[in-house]
């Protein structure tokens, strides 16, 4: 039983040096320097996302068998999402091998559908 105020008192201890540093803060300007990398952090990897989601699409659409007309290609670190319809099962097993064959693509999610053409 003598453990349990031990405890106590780490566990207080703790607390009060956590709200410490929660309070201590540097300068304007150097609070505001995460941010802005933040930002630029946020920029390039949409400008990462677009450029993926632009080599797959263009993988996509040089792949002989494969209609594209309705496929939507979305990138997000890497991983790559396929949605839209094509008119033939072969054509989503088709889609996602082609997709997973691009450089820097990590993953796949297919939610292609079926849809005959004309419909």
């Amino acid at each position: 039983m003598k453990a349990f105020p031990a405890i106590k008192m780490i566990g207080g201890a703790l607390v009060v040096l956590a709200s410490l540093n929660a309070y201590a803060q540097s300068s304007d300007a150097t609070a505001m320097a995460p941010a802005t990398a933040s930002a630029a952090t946020g920029k390039q990897a949409k400008t990462a996302n677009r450029a993926l989601g632009r080599k797959v699409r263009s993988a996509l659409s040089k792949t002989k068998g494969l209609s594209v007309a309705n496929i939507t290609v979305r990138a997000r670190g890497g991983a790559v999402t396929l949605a839209g319809s094509v008119p033939e099962q072969e054509q989503i097993d088709l889609a996602t091998q082609t997709a997973q064959g691009v450089a820097g693509v990590t993953s796949v999610k297919n939610a292609l559908t079926i849809r005959a053409i004309g419909q």
